[in-house]
């Protein structure tokens, strides 16, 4: 935003960006409750099934870095609420799909619409926000969407425990409630500037090398979580639609407690340390899936694994710190590729190689790839800056 404007009451950028951050969490978040039980009590999905769909819903992830190529057409904020726009619409269709193509249809639209958002509302954060205020204000766009999953699931939970709603009727819900969002929004809120004019070009830096591997390496964790966790639930100790939405409740409840806090300690103790926590927790979590046989530590891990979510605040942090103020939106848009990368790669390769043989060895490569991730934390300076990007392997 630019420094002469200023914004009167609750139509700032700040409620924007919770807003922004919000809507997705909503029906995104209903739809990862619903879809493994309605891929294999509906699209009779197996393991190598489940992986291919997620690796279709990666696909759009590697188009990230396209982001720039729309902003020569319109403004940030227009394409973030397409993008939102894009994203209701195909929740709200997928019930009406019940086939495996159809899902998988459905599928690649939302994606489209998820991570085109996703890139955009990060970029626009880390332009609207200064940096002292970053991290606290990142945390309370966790918290929002964890409010919003919140209400999602507790929706949710009523409309199939006691109104035992359809499918199609709880998708249907699920998408035209964003869709209400994004129209409130665009309609509700001026246009606002950034502080700095956009790079509308593609680039890779070489002085962001660590930020590029950390993503890449975050990408990869994700995916284990998102596709084979949840499976594990479901397939190997029976949750069924209301466990796993209790679940979700309690994820979020806790996050949106644990949010702030986290961005406290990230302004107060950096994001190398931060960084570092996570990753040796998620080595733990990791491992710990591989050898679970009882039902109820399984959820725990389940709940501390989906806990650590909270610590992307220190990579956004991390990226704000270094880079050049023009470079963020592409900077953003080419880590969002690279990230899905892996998220394309490992959901199928993990289906229909690891799972089928092992489910275990999901989740020990998994450990592999978090101390990995750990080894790389460590390489991130006290005081990150233009300049002071690493501590070995600095770039021109």
């Amino acid at each position: 935003m630019n420094e002469t404007v200023t914004y009167k009451g609750w139509r700032n950028p700040k409620v924007c960006l919770i807003l922004f951050a919000a809507a997705a969490p909503f029906s995104f978040s209903i739809w990862v409750a619903l879809l493994n039980n309605f891929s294999v009590e509906v699209a009779s999905f197996t393991g190598a099934e489940i992986g291919t769909l997620h690796s279709i819903r990666e696909i759009p992830g590697l188009l990230a870095f396209t982001a720039v190529f729309f902003l020569l057409m319109m403004r940030e904020q227009i394409f973030a609420l397409v993008s939102l726009l894009i994203l209701g619409i195909s929740i709200a269709a997928t019930g009406f799909f019940p086939t495996v193509y159809g899902l998988y249809l459905t599928t690649l639209l939302m994606s489209v619409g998820f991570h085109y958002l996703e890139t955009i509302q990060m970029s626009l954060s880390l332009q609207w926000l200064s940096k002292e205020e970053a991290p606290k204000a990142l945390s309370h766009q966790v918290s929002a969407k964890s409010i919003a999953a919140l209400l999602a699931y507790g929706l949710l939970w009523f409309g199939v425990e006691v109104f035992d709603l359809s499918y199609t009727i709880l998708y249907l819900v699920a998408g035209g409630a964003t869709v209400v969002i994004t129209l409130f929004i665009w309609i509700s809120f001026p246009r606002i500037e950034g502080h700095t004019p956009q790079q509308k070009s593609l680039f890779m830096r070489k002085r962001y090398w660590l930020y590029y591997t950390i993503t890449f390496m975050r990408g990869a964790r994700r995916q284990i979580f998102t596709v084979f966790a949840g499976f594990l639930l479901v397939t190997k100790f029976g949750y069924d639609v209301g466990d796993i939405t209790g679940l979700y409740l309690l994820n979020h409840l806790v996050t949106t407690w644990l949010a702030p806090k986290v961005g406290a300690f990230v302004t107060r103790c950096g994001e190398r340390l931060a960084l570092i926590i996570e990753y040796s927790g998620l080595t733990i979590v990791f491992i710990s899936y591989a050898l679970v046989e009882d039902p109820i530590f399984a959820a725990g891990l389940y709940i501390m694994d989906h806990l650590f979510f909270s610590f992307a605040i220190a990579q956004k942090s991390y990226l704000q710190k270094i880079a050049a103020d023009k470079d963020i939106a592409a900077t953003i848009g080419v880590g969002f590729s690279i990230s899905h990368i892996a998220s394309v790669i490992i959901p199928i390769m993990f289906g229909v190689y690891l799972w089928e043989q092992n489910p275990a060895m999901v989740f020990y490569a998994g450990a592999a790839l978090a101390f990995l991730s750990l080894i790389l934390s460590l390489n991130i300076p006290r005081h990150p800056a233009p300049g002071n990007e690493v501590i070995w392997g600095k770039q021109d």
